[in-house]
């Protein structure tokens, strides 16, 4: 008996066997977690850029326009001053748009003297009267300039109001202050 068990230890075929099936088992999970970290990846960068793509359609489709005429208004004294000292600008949503909270907007005046931001302004929509410019409503803004502001709004010079709603696109206006300015005159 003790022969047999020796040509048993010295016989190796029966390992090769096994070896070879832990070895194929070893690849299939090494195979089984890098395909389980490629898909991760992959859903990760989809996550991702589906996020990107939700996040570009929100802001392409929550802007505002101007929905009409920019008035000028100066409250001097007199019928014809020399400076603006109020903004009158309409705006609507475009079209597709997303309502637009008008609480919330960013109003700067840029001309050659300076740049002034978060200008004083008030609303009032057509509609519901809600804080919400919505589909089918117009928006009248009054933006207030202060003294110094109104000071350096000369003649003849170009001026930047630029309306930044929270969400979407800002609205650059250019325009050029008149050489008088009525109580009330389309910047046009």
């Amino acid at each position: 008996m003790t022969g047999k068990r020796k040509s048993i230890r010295k016989d190796k075929r029966a390992f090769t066997g096994l070896e070879a099936a832990i070895v194929l088992t070893a690849f299939v999970v090494v195979a089984a977690v890098f395909s389980y970290v490629v898909l991760n990846a992959g859903f990760f960068t989809t996550q991702k850029s589906k996020e990107v793509v939700h996040a570009g359609v929100e802001q392409a489709t929550s802007s505002v326009e101007l929905s009409g005429s920019l008035i000028g208004h100066s409250k001097n004294g007199s019928a014809i001053g020399t400076n603006l000292t109020n903004l009158t600008a309409y705006l609507a949503l475009t079209a597709g748009g997303s309502p637009s909270d008008l609480t919330t907007l960013r109003i700067t005046l840029t001309n050659p003297r300076g740049h002034w931001g978060r200008l004083p302004y008030s609303y009032q929509t057509t509609g519901d009267n809600d804080d919400l410019l919505e589909y089918g409503e117009v928006a009248k803004i009054y933006v207030t300039f202060n003294a110094s502001v109104a000071q350096e709004t000369q003649p003849n010079e170009k001026f930047t109001l630029e309306i930044k709603p929270p969400q979407g696109s800002t609205i650059t206006i250019e325009r050029r202050v008149p050489a008088a300015v009525d109580r009330n005159m389309d910047l046009a």
